[in-house]
């Protein structure tokens, strides 16, 4: 029963995951990319991603929005890539020239894709706005946050994957202002 994957684990034709390990499931049935040409999963294998799942105008996702433009920011040139995705909970949300104007007015300068019939969250069994997939190097899932805050934990562990030491003390940053 083990035999066969042990064996071609071995012999480089398949990875053996940890029993808890999530293989991140690919976007599926986006409308458009914004910011970006067309992404998909195993294309960012080797990178370490973090998939947003967010609406434009839920109040708990704007207030995410600092903190994850902030990772962008900093550790986009290090192997990190965001990939907010878009979900609307109302019609008017899925509008695209809307969701545009929202990026520019967050100053969201990541790749956003625009899953308006929530074809990427079903496959990623979301059922919660703002969530976020923090997905290795390898595609697969290691941590899920739902709603706001844990910002420094999930900075660290951004970190952790991309090889450097975690924040601590003084050089944790701030909670931006937000409440």
């Amino acid at each position: 029963r083990f035999l066969v994957p042990l064996l071609a684990a071995l012999v480089g034709l398949c990875t053996v995951l940890p029993a808890a390990a999530q293989r991140a499931p690919e976007f599926a049935g986006i409308a458009g990319w914004l910011n970006s040409k067309p992404l998909t999963m195993q294309g960012l294998r080797g990178k370490v991603v973090l998939v947003d799942f967010w609406a434009y105008s839920c109040i708990n996702c704007i207030r995410t929005f600092p903190h994850v433009t902030q990772w962008y920011q900093k550790y986009k040139d290090k192997g990190l890539v965001i990939v907010g995705v878009h979900a609307p909970e109302f019609d008017f949300e899925r509008q695209e020239g809307n969701v545009r104007d929202a990026i520019k007015r967050y100053n969201i300068t990541y790749p956003v894709a625009l899953d308006n019939n929530l074809e990427t969250w079903d496959a990623f069994s979301n059922r919660y706005w703002p969530a976020e997939y923090l997905i290795d190097r390898n595609g697969n899932i290691i941590s899920k946050r739902f709603g706001e805050g844990h910002y420094l934990e999930t900075e660290n562990q951004i970190r952790t994957l991309l090889g450097l030491p975690p924040l601590q003390g003084e050089e944790a940053p701030s909670t931006l202002g937000m409440v």
